[in-house]
C-alpha cells in the first residue's frame, strides 16, 4: 500500500491530498529517511509525521482494506508517539494567542497570512 494512502486510511491526515502534500514537503519520514508518496509500506516500518504542531510516530502493522473507523486504527498502526507530544496541544503557553485591537477593522492580506500560519493551516 502507498504511504500517502495508508496515512489517510489510518486517519493521520484528513485527506489523501493533504497526506501527499506533507510527504512531498518533507514532513514525513519512514525509518528515519525522507520518502515519496508512492513508497510501498512493509510491516514494521516506523513513520514519523509532523501534523500541525504535533509530531506523530507510528509503526505500520498491516494494510487496511479502505479508510477505517477510529476505533479500528489500532489493528493497522501502533502509536509510538510520546505522551509529551500530546501535552503540547494542551499547554496554553505553547500557542501564544494573537489578538487584534477591537474596532481595527478587517485584517489585511498580510495579517491573514500570519493568522493562518499561526493556526497551522
Amino acid at each position: 500500500m502507498r504511504l500517502d494512502q495508508w496515512l489517510w486510511t489510518v486517519r493521520v491526515f484528513k485527506t489523501r491530498a493533504n497526506s501527499a502534500d506533507s510527504i512531498k514537503g518533507g514532513h514525513v519520514e519512514v525509518n528515519g529517511q525522507p520518502c515519496k508518496p508512492a513508497r510501498e509500506m512493509k510491516p514494521g516500518d516506523i513513520i514519523v509525521a509532523k501534523v500541525g504542531q504535533l509530531t506523530r510516530t507510528l509503526r505500520f502493522l498491516a494494510e487496511p482494506p479502505s479508510r477505517v473507523a477510529a476505533k479500528l486504527v489500532a489493528q493497522f498502526a501502533e502509536d509510538l508517539t510520546p505522551p509529551e507530544e500530546y501535552q503540547k496541544g494542551r499547554d496554553p503557553h505553547f500557542f501564544p494567542v494573537k489578538q487584534r485591537a477591537r474596532g481595527s477593522g478587517r485584517p489585511t492580506k498580510k495579517e491573514r497570512r500570519e493568522l493562518d500560519e499561526h493556526d497551522g493551516l
